[in-house]
């Protein structure tokens, strides 16, 4: 139905719906859509440009990354006169695509902060760049919330601003992340276009998918253009559904055709590796949840990025790639391995004969950061025929005002596709024998490492506590005590949780009890380690988080801790980690005074309690281990210890 109403409106501005502007290009330039087509694409606009030689215009990059902006705005006709960038990872490579001879050749290169950046070029017709977007985007509201213009790097369009007040170019093209329109209730959008407006702009804006252009991956972005006078209008799509004659996505597929032969691969190992070869085309970590019924659900519903373990489709465009990631951060090649650089320049439009200058992971962060150069040319060709009147070789479609995109609706389309084809890989599986029911006792020794491992033992000389698990009707209940403590040693406290649905539901399991007769600090994370050991035994989740949850979600858990020694009543310690584990002041962003009244406890001594709960486990962040988050600001995730071995935030401190 929408795409009809689209087609009724395709004729209404008088645009037929059996052809589009763009394969007219393509049959005007000569350009057939094999692997690689967006560089001969780029060859052919510059070539073209070449035979119709008028007054360059000249054009200022900020924030240039590696350079994905400037690429299609040199290909589309523009001359990059100078290029700004603080990181110097980033800049070299700008540096080496500027020598003689290469892409960017005669663009002067200027490795600097932007604050301290004081352009001197004459006559700049254009500018060009997208400031950093960590405090708008998902990974950064996912680690701490959006900060938005709360913090410095999501004020730096200020400089953008600045320096459009001193050059006072016809016009500017300004890139981010979709959803600084709606963080912080719209203020800081509000904020931005009337910085822009002040300086004498009018603003053309649209959230549109780069997949739309031709790119093969799906990738939403803000594009604001801005100007002192005369009106813009973005493009019809390239590609997809949206565009005129419903011409097909460039897939992953053919964008990455023929490299493989040609280069090395590599497996994914590591814990989660292999699971890797399970998951079905398009699908991520979500394929080992309960919610899409597989068997032995290791994940917690969204508990992880939605780049987890996330492998390709080769007949779809790719998810969006990261700048930054770790081990499991896909997207992964069908073929169940990471993709080379080669086939990621490939899936982010960089020209084959463009270099990034760095080692593997710095080389990625450069890709993952940068504007596709596919999608820059569109805009930039659009740019020149109507900011500019240039007549081109071929004319571009303009979308009317009122035109829809539909990328965001046919994301629930995408979802069901893929729930069918987990259901399908999951019925495919071997059928183990069904995981029966837990019931009874289990006693032994533990101990706890430094970097939060459990470690059982047999034998009391190599363990700090001596523990009892029972498993009884919808009930566990452990029971934990010092290896030296006196058979009359009195119950410290109970942490009791408890779920209005079965919090385990292979099990059956209503409420869980973690009794301690002792009193030493680690003995929380004793028992919340073997809660977790007991997890992986019976329920096939991973660690505590896929339990419970992960905390941006509504938890349907409630956990008391109830203090039996009066002794403990009045320590800071217990005090505040008995509001910890109610969930009080949990998974928000709180300022440490804030926090200091709700825990009835001095901020000095908070910030020492914090720093001890830091040592058990607890993940505590705050400025220093988090760069999302503001001075003096803390977030406390869970309401257990949930650091392990491998978290690096073991090594910093608060």
């Amino acid at each position: 139905m929408p795409i009809l109403k689209q087609m009724t409106l395709f004729e209404q501005v008088g645009i037929a719906s059996n052809n589009s502007w763009f394969s007219k290009a393509l049959e005007v330039l000569g350009i057939s859509e094999k692997p690689a087509w967006p560089d001969d694409f780029g060859d052919a606009i510059i070539k073209w440009n070449s035979k119709n030689k008028r007054k360059p215009i000249r054009v200022l990059s900020l924030f240039s990354g590696a350079g994905g902006i400037d690429i299609g705005f040199h290909d589309a006709g523009f001359q990059i006169v100078e290029c700004n960038e603080i990181e110097k990872n980033f800049a070299a490579t700008l540096l080496e695509n500027s020598q003689a001879n290469r892409l960017l050749s005669d663009s002067n290169i200027i490795c600097l902060d932007i604050r301290k950046y004081d352009p001197e070029p004459d006559n700049i017709d254009f500018i060009i760049g997208g400031p950093p977007c960590q405090t708008f985007s998902a990974a950064g509201a996912r680690a701490a919330g959006v900060n938005g213009t709360d913090d410095e790097r999501g004020n730096l369009f200020k400089e953008y601003v600045r320096i459009l007040k001193k050059i006072k170019p016809r016009g500017f093209l300004f890139e981010n992340v979709y959803r600084i329109v709606g963080a912080q209730g719209g203020k800081p959008w509000k904020e931005i276009r009337k910085a822009f407006q002040d300086v004498g702009y009018k603003l053309y804006w649209r959230v549109i998918d780069a997949a739309d252009y031709g790119v093969p991956q799906f990738r939403e972005r803000l594009i604001i253009v801005g100007l002192k006078e005369g009106t813009y209008k973005f493009p019809f799509p390239t590609h997809g559904p949206d565009s005129t004659d419903q011409r097909g996505y460039y897939t992953a597929g053919k964008a990455v055709d023929g490299l493989a032969s040609k280069i090395s691969v590599f497996k994914l190992g590591g814990r989660h590796g292999h699971l890797l070869n399970d998951i079905p085309p398009g699908l991520n970590y979500s394929f080992y949840t309960e919610k899409l019924g597989h068997p032995k659900p290791i994940f917690g519903w969204r508990s992880k990025f939605s780049d987890y373990l996330y492998k390709a489709d080769h007949g779809t465009p790719v998810r969006t790639i990261k700048a930054q990631g770790g081990q499991y951060t896909g997207p992964f090649h069908w073929e169940n391995r990471p993709f080379t650089i080669e086939e990621l320049k490939r899936l982010q439009t960089f020209p084959d004969n463009y270099k990034i200058v760095g080692n593997r992971q710095n080389t990625i962060h450069q890709i993952g950061n940068s504007v596709p150069p596919q999608l820059a040319r569109i805009l930039g060709l659009s740019i020149l025929q109507q900011v500019f009147d240039i007549s081109l070789p071929f004319e571009i479609d303009l979308m009317p005002d009122s035109f829809k995109l539909g990328f965001r609706a046919r994301k629930r389309d995408v979802t069901k596709i893929y729930a069918q084809k987990a259901a399908q890989a999951i019925s495919c599986l071997p059928k183990d024998e069904v995981k029966k029911k837990y019931v009874g006792e289990r006693i032994g020794y533990v101990r706890v490492t430094d970097d939060f491992q459990l470690i059982l033992s047999s034998k009391s000389d190599s363990a700090d506590y001596f523990i009892q698990y029972t498993a009884q009707n919808d009930e566990w209940i452990l029971k934990l005590q010092d290896i030296q403590a006196d058979k009359h040693t009195i119950k410290k406290y109970e942490l009791k949780i408890q779920s209005n649905d079965s919090l385990l539901a292979t099990q059956g399991i209503k409420t869980i009890k973690m009794q301690s007769y002792s009193n030493n600090k680690r003995s929380i994370l004793a028992l919340w380690k073997y809660l977790e050991k007991i997890v992986k035994d019976h329920c096939h989740k991973d660690d505590l988080v896929q339990l419970f949850g992960y905390y941006h979600y509504r938890q349907n858990y409630i956990v008391n801790m109830k203090l039996f020694d009066d002794s403990l009543m009045d320590k800071p310690f217990w005090k505040v980690l008995s509001q910890v584990s109610a969930g009080n002041s949990i998974s928000k962003i709180l300022h440490i005074a804030e926090l200091s009244n709700c825990y009835g406890v001095p901020q000095e001594t908070l910030i020492l309690v914090l720093k001890e709960l830091k040592k058990i486990g607890f993940e505590i962040r705050n400025d220093k281990t988090n760069k999302q988050i503001s001075n003096n600001m803390i977030l406390i995730p869970y309401v257990f210890p949930s650091l392990n071995e491998r978290s690096l935030q073991r090594f910093t401190e608060l």
